[in-house]
């Protein structure tokens, strides 16, 4: 765990609330661009929907939105198929050495 001097009390504006955060000195940026990414979703899916839907479902809306473009990430990330062969690979190689 980080020692108490690196972290840092911010305060982060997202969508229409101000909330405070105590935060890595190292993950700031890394807080700051998810409050700006989860306003502006937010912001997008209210444009459309803030008179056919409650704010609790256009949050929800920018959650899911979220969630999917990480999971689609995560899965373009998954390196397992490839750790696979590789550890395969290897070990066909040390037989045959």
């Amino acid at each position: 765990m980080a020692e108490e001097k690196d972290r840092l009390n911010i305060r982060l504006h997202v969508y229409d609330t101000d909330i405070p955060v105590k935060v890595d000195r190292e993950d700031e940026y890394f807080y700051r661009e998810a409050a700006k990414l989860i306003s502006s979703t937010v912001n997008k899916y209210a444009e459309v929907f803030k008179t056919k839907k409650s704010e609790k479902e256009i949050l929800y809306m920018a959650m899911i939105d979220i969630a999917l473009h990480y999971e689609k990430e995560k899965g373009n990330n998954d390196t397992s198929e490839y750790d696979n062969i590789l550890s395969s690979l290897t070990k066909e190689i040390e037989r045959v050495l």
